[in-house]
Parts: structure tokens; C-alpha cells; sequence
């Protein structure tokens, strides 16, 4: 037991810097521009994640790395991604995307994190995740190529499972419990759907797969974790296994969309 919690304590300092210091610094291609469309998805849920895991004082000091990363990074993606934008809709996309983030911003650090401010958060990130799901969505289109569809939906299983966790950090402070509870549900749901496609896909290599069975193990850590909502509360180790697992998840689902995003045919 002490080995296993030791790997996946191990896991998480690949997970705080793998989907942050493996991206380019411009956009190359429309496959990449969708990988980086859908990262800032993904990082909408997460800054919220680690914003309310600083509430919980949970997992404090990589929280706030992971905060202060993702925030960079947002920042970094959108400038690219908007002056990578090959029509003027998708320009005005992001030019709304930037209003919203700065809105976002702000409620994220316009005061120490705490549950006054939480509904405020949990407010903003759907604004900014909406516009850039909408910007993923206008990206994969300018591809027209099938396979930008699978790059879509494997970067949006990276969103959903910092979503996943973000409401279990809601539910247990608590911020609206009976929404998050069903928020969970749903995008549960959808993942678990999602990984069939994605697995099934003609596009799917032999890497891809391989890396889509680690995902599977480290969704099992996950959901288990997130199970335990009912009867742990607030309690400090579910919370720390929420977002521990939650974090090897993504590393594993970036990689994958990585490796979607690369395919050329």
C-alpha cells in the first residue's frame, strides 16, 4: 500500500508539469491549434480546481503551483491561439475569450481563496470555459479533417476531469452540493463514453491505445476517489486523492491528445 501511495505522490509532479512545459510556443498547425483550443478548456477547470483546493488547504503547496502555472499558461495560449485564428470569427471568439479571462482572473486572485468567494469563481470559469469550447469547436471545423475530431474530444477528457474535481471541491466546501453532485454525474458519464470512442477510433495506434489503458488505471484511482464524497466529506485525505488522482488523469489524457494532434493523414 505505502508503494502504491508512493508512485502515484510520485505521479503528481509529472502531472503539474507535463501538460505545462510540453507545449510549443506558437501554434504549427490546426492539429496543434485544437490541442492548445482545448488545454485552455482544461485549464478553465483546473485553476478553479486548485483555486478551491486552497480553500480545503489541500495538497497547498502544489495547488498553488499548479494555480500560478495554468494561469501562465492560459495567458501564453490565448495570445497564440488568437493570433493563430485563420477566419475573423474565430478571432472574435478569443477577442470575447479575453474579456471573459479577465474576469476570471480577478476572482481568482482579487482576493486570498475562500468560500465567500467561491460562487464568484465557479461563475466566471463557466463563462471562459464556454468561449473556449466554442473556439475548439470553430478550430476543428477550419481543420476539416476527421481526425480533428478526435483531437477534440480526447482534449476534452482532459476538461472534464479537472470539472470532475473541481466539483468535488465545490460540493464538499460545500457551494451549491446539489449542482456539483449532478455536474459529476454528467461529465462522468460523458468521459466514460468518450474513452470507448477514442479507444475504438480507426485512428487509434498502438501507442495511443497503450497510453489509453494507463488511462484507464488512472481513471479507476479517480473515480474511486470521487466516490467517496458521499460518506468522506470534507475529510483531508479524500480531498488530497481527489485531486492527486485528478492530476495523474490529465497527464496521461494530454499525452493522448498529443498524440492525436500529431497524426498527419
Amino acid at each position: 500500500m505505502k508503494t502504491n501511495l508512493l508512485n502515484r505522490r510520485t505521479l503528481i509532479v509529472a502531472a503539474v508539469g507535463l501538460p505545462l512545459l510540453s507545449v510549443h510556443a506558437q501554434v504549427n498547425d490546426l492539429g496543434d491549434a485544437i490541442n492548445k483550443a482545448g488545454r485552455q478548456r482544461m485549464l478553465s477547470q483546473r485553476m478553479g480546481k486548485a483555486w478551491l483546493a486552497l480553500v480545503h488547504k489541500t495538497e497547498s503547496a502544489t495547488a498553488q503551483v499548479v494555480l500560478d502555472k495554468s494561469m501562465a499558461l492560459f495567458d501564453r495560449q490565448l495570445v497564440e491561439l488568437k493570433a493563430y485564428a485563420p477566419s475573423n470569427d474565430i478571432r472574435d471568439t478569443y477577442v470575447k475569450l479575453e474579456g471573459a479571462w479577465s474576469d476570471y482572473k480577478t476572482a481568482l486572485v482579487g482576493v486570498a481563496p475562500g468560500k465567500p468567494g467561491a460562487a464568484a469563481v465557479l461563475q466566471a470559469d463557466a463563462r471562459v470555459l464556454a468561449l473556449a469550447h466554442q473556439g475548439t469547436v470553430q478550430y476543428e471545423a477550419a481543420s476539416g479533417r476527421p481526425v480533428g475530431k478526435l483531437v477534440n474530444l480526447a482534449g476534452r477528457q482532459r476538461m472534464l476531469s479537472q470539472r470532475m474535481a473541481k466539483f468535488y471541491f465545490a460540493a464538499t466546501l460545500p457551494v451549491d452540493a446539489s449542482t456539483a453532485a449532478t455536474e459529476i454525474g454528467k461529465a462522468r458519464t460523458e468521459f466514460l463514453s468518450a474513452m470507448d470512442l477514442l479507444r475504438n477510433a480507426p485512428e487509434a495506434t498502438d501507442r495511443i491505445r497503450d497510453e489509453l489503458k494507463l488511462a484507464d488505471g488512472q481513471w479507476f484511482f479517480f473515480d474511486q476517489a470521487l466516490q467517496r464524497m458521499q460518506s468522506a466529506g470534507a475529510s483531508p485525505k479524500p480531498l488530497s486523492d481527489v485531486f492527486v488522482t485528478s492530476e495523474n488523469l490529465l497527464s496521461v489524457m494530454d499525452r493522448v491528445t498529443g498524440l492525436f494532434a500529431a497524426i498527419k493523414t
